[in-house]
């Protein structure tokens, strides 16, 4: 079941930030794809998250750029249909720059929560799905009445965002709980509680933010477009 659309109100302008950080990632996988296969191996383990280099305090920097490498062709165009979905109506609740920000603190705590369910691994992890988790927990919290237009085998339905997300978030802790009883929490290459701890992150920022900003608030700023 993958989302290809959801209900957008008219009028709101371009979502300038989702825009960019879909480029972003997209250059930086076909920079990937120039590399041979050791090179594209280096690439992935100096950018990549590694659980056990994170604890002793060394490539901090990866934090930020393991979100930004991906791992294959699925991979990216999942991660990039999620963004494309659903980023726009969350940039436009919040704003441009508020967005990048909440789309980076959810990854941040995405990937603590994948080092803390894999500590001491080697492994790198790599992948825009911890922040894009952020953004599900916001668009349920904000948007759960939306309708999400889903293609499921040669078939396209639609269901309240409620429905859809819902069922994602429920099958991404199944798979969760799971991998808790095997060596490392990527269980076939997914990092499940990357997404738990993304997912709810956005849900606890959504709360903060939703405060903070109006539906009006959206409306004014989807005027100066």
């Amino acid at each position: 079941m993958f989302p290809i659309g959801d209900e957008n109100a008219p009028g709101r302008g371009t979502a300038v930030m989702t825009l960019l950080l879909l480029a972003l990632n997209v250059l930086v996988f076909v920079y990937q794809m120039t590399l041979g296969t050791e090179a594209l191996q280096d690439f992935v383990t100096t950018y990549g998250v590694i659980p056990r280099e994170i604890e002793n305090g060394e490539d901090l920097y990866t934090l930020i750029t393991s979100m930004f490498v991906h791992g294959g062709f699925a991979h990216i165009l999942g991660n990039m249909l999620f963004l494309w979905v659903f980023g726009d109506n969350i940039e436009h609740r919040f704003g441009s720059t508020i967005f990048v920000l909440f789309y980076l603190v959810s990854g941040l705590a995405a990937t603590f929560a994948h080092i803390a369910t894999n500590s001491g691994s080697p492994i790198p992890s790599v992948g825009a799905s911890g922040a894009l988790s952020g953004v599900l927990g916001a668009y349920i919290l904000l948007y759960p009445t939306n309708r999400v237009r889903v293609l499921i085998g040669y078939f396209v339905t639609s269901v309240p965002a409620v429905v859809f997300l819902g069922v994602w978030f429920i099958t991404q802790f199944i798979n969760g709980v799971a991998a808790l009883n095997v060596e490392t929490a990527q269980t076939s290459g997914v990092a499940y509680w990357a997404h738990i701890g993304g997912f709810v992150a956005g849900v606890v920022l959504g709360l903060i933010l939703r405060g903070m900003t109006t539906e009006e608030d959206r409306q004014r700023r989807a005027a100066r477009y």
